[in-house]
C-alpha cells in the first residue's frame, strides 16, 4: 500500500474509531485495523501487564492470546524488554524469531511453536512495573521493515487514547471476564436445558432483572452449581 493510500486509510480508521460505543470496540477495531492496513501483518493484538498480570485486552485470533500468556507466565519477551530498557525506546522489531534472542530464549522457543517467526510492536504507555503495547505478528521472517514501524506507531497512537489511564484497563479486565463467565454460564444452560444461545442469554437476563442482581453475579451462580464429574 502506498503511502498516500495509507494516510487515507488511517483517515477513514480515525473516523470509525470515533463512532465506536466502547473502549473495548475501539481497540478491537485497531487491531483489525493493524491486520488489514500493514503489509505482512497476519495477526495483532494489545496486550497489557497490570499489577503483575498480562491481561489481552484485544486479539484478532488466537496467537495473540497464546503468546501474551506465555509472555506474562515466563515474564519475558520483546515487550517486558522494551518496557524495562532505560533508552526510551518505543519499538521494537524481531526480524526473525528463529536467531538468538537474548534474555527471552523461552519465550522465542514457545513463539516459534505458534508459527510466529516476525514481530514488531509499540509500547503504548508505561507505569512503574505496568505497561501496554500494540504487537503486530507473522509467519514468515523479515516481515516487518522500518517503513511498518510508522505505520505501526500511527495505529498505536489511537490505541494509547484511549488506554488513557490505568483506571480504563482494570475496567477492561473486569469487563472481559464478565463476558467470559456469561459465555460459560450460557453454554452451561444450553447443554442442560437444550437452549439455544439467545434462550439461554433470556433467562440469566430475566433471573437478573427479577432479582436485582447483576448479569455477572447470576452468570457465576451458575458456573458454581454446575455438578462436577461424575
Amino acid at each position: 500500500m502506498e503511502w498516500r493510500e495509507y494516510a487515507e486509510a488511517m483517515a477513514r480508521l480515525a473516523r470509525d474509531l470515533l463512532e465506536q460505543d466502547s473502549v473495548q470496540a475501539t481497540l478491537d477495531s485497531i487491531s483489525a485495523a493493524a491486520v488489514d492496513l500493514v503489509e505482512g501483518c497476519e495477526s495483532a493484538g494489545i496486550l497489557a501487564v497490570r499489577k503483575g498480570r498480562a491481561v489481552t485486552l484485544s486479539a484478532t485470533d488466537d496467537v495473540v492470546r497464546e503468546c501474551d500468556r506465555v509472555q506474562g507466565k515466563l515474564g519475558e519477551g520483546p515487550c517486558f524488554d522494551l518496557a524495562r530498557r532505560k533508552s526510551g525506546d518505543r519499538v521494537y522489531r524481531i526480524p526473525d524469531m528463529a536467531a538468538p534472542q537474548p534474555g527471552w530464549e523461552a519465550f522465542a522457543a514457545a513463539a516459534r511453536e505458534l508459527g510466529v517467526c516476525s514481530m514488531t510492536g509499540v509500547l503504548l504507555y508505561t507505569d512503574q512495573e505496568d505497561f501496554g503495547a500494540l504487537n503486530l505478528y507473522s509467519s514468515r521472517p523479515g516481515a516487518f521493515g522500518e517503513d511498518i514501524e510508522t505505520a505501526g506507531w500511527l495505529l498505536a497512537s489511537h490505541a494509547a487514547v484511549a488506554l488513557a489511564s490505568a483506571r480504563t484497563i482494570d475496567q477492561l479486565e473486569h469487563g472481559l471476564e464478565s463476558r467470559h463467565a456469561i459465555g460459560e454460564a450460557m453454554g452451561i444452560l444450553r447443554e442442560r436445558h437444550k437452549l439455544s444461545e439467545e434462550d439461554a442469554f433470556q433467562v440469566l437476563r430475566r433471573i437478573s432483572q427479577e432479582h436485582n442482581v447483576k448479569l455477572r453475579d447470576v452468570a457465576q451462580r451458575v458456573r458454581e452449581d454446575r455438578p462436577g464429574p461424575g
